[in-house]
């Protein structure tokens, strides 16, 4: 009888116990699949593993939240844009080397007292399509930082508190992976200036990217530099301009500027040998880099059309020089 009960006993416990692992596994389950980052998370975990790989790293240990920012994670390797592919602005390259590069490549130099300090805040501004955007992928490629390019929208959560958290992460993560450049473009959307008509949890996400980016500031070890473009720097509050002690204004570029964009937009293109890129950007006041860009694909259908007309009319046609004034001047015109 004694026998029976101990057996009872012993049942009824490893029946409690598989009930109790069995609700312990459908409670983690159903919580995993309530997270709000659970894709991310999953899409950044495979994604911080290759560029683990990609940098030659180890894989560093990171949070749910950090796997999110790791989605937008540039390795520098990766970037096609140096200072050589930007036409003009030769000033504010060389100044940039010197204040944004030169630290964050050689940190010995800069090691010795306040003055030297490498820079924590910098803001390109001016008009759109004037390359700010590829100023900032071209200082992490020379610098061989790693190029975080934060999307404010991955940055906003349904859930009360995620976005401080997802902020906090896109630090913590810059510091792992330090050299970083923390990259926000249009940061007037996002760190503009405070109104009473803001939500509690844009304000408190601002407040928080403030004191870590304060943090930052005051490390002088750290290799980690916040990199703005905006088209209306007036819209930024007070505080985060003060934040951004270095601001470059990129303008519209001048004749010789864009006479340089052309040559280099056109470099490993078919050119006629005497044209005359200086006439060109005569004809071009108030183009942006972009503008010229998009003057010369419209020239480099000209020859394409001519060709089609020819076989139209069948007869035979080849057309060897693909850029002559003759098709900018047409694009020019109509």
């Amino acid at each position: 009888m004694g026998g029976f009960s101990d057996t009872k006993v012993l049942q009824d416990l490893l029946l409690y116990a598989a009930r109790a692992a069995l609700s312990y596994w459908v409670l983690v389950t159903g919580l995993r699949y309530l997270d709000p980052n659970r894709e991310s998370s999953k899409k950044a975990l495979e994604q911080k593993k290759e560029i683990a790989k990609r940098l030659g790293r180890p894989l560093i240990q990171t949070n749910s939240y950090e796997d999110v920012i790791a989605c937008d994670v540039i390795n520098p390797d990766h970037i096609d844009v140096e200072f050589d592919s930007i036409g003009g602005l030769e000033t504010i390259k060389q100044t940039l080397f010197e204040l944004v590069i030169l630290p964050l490549q050689r940190p010995d130099l800069f090691s010795h007292g306040k003055l030297l300090g490498p820079q924590k805040g910098v803001l390109l501004y001016g008009p759109p399509g004037t390359g700010k955007t590829m100023l900032a992928k071209a200082i992490a490629k020379e610098s061989g930082a790693v190029f975080i390019n934060v999307r404010i929208s991955n940055l906003m959560s349904k859930w009360f508190g995620d976005a401080q958290k997802l902020v906090a992460a896109v630090f913590s993560l810059a510091h792992k992976l330090q050299p970083s450049i923390i990259f926000i473009d249009e940061v007037d959307s996002f760190l503009g200036q405070r109104r009473s008509s803001d939500h509690e949890a844009v304000l408190n996400m601002k407040t928080e990217f403030m004191a870590l980016w304060d943090g930052f500031a005051t490390d002088q070890s750290a290799r980690v530099m916040v990199l703005a473009a905006t088209n209306r720097p007036s819209e930024l509050d007070e505080a985060i301009l003060r934040r951004l002690p270095q601001a470059f204004e990129i303008g519209y570029p001048d004749r010789k500027e864009r006479a340089d964009i052309l040559k280099v937009i056109l470099k490993g293109e078919k050119v006629e040998d005497n044209i005359d890129f200086s006439y060109i950007a005569g004809l071009c006041k108030g183009y942006t880099g972009s503008d010229l860009f998009d003057l010369c694909k419209k020239a480099a259908y000209f020859p394409i059309r001519e060709i089609l007309h020819n076989e139209k009319n069948g007869e035979q046609s080849c057309v060897s020089i693909f850029f002559i004034l003759f098709y900018f001047l047409l694009c020019l015109i109509f």
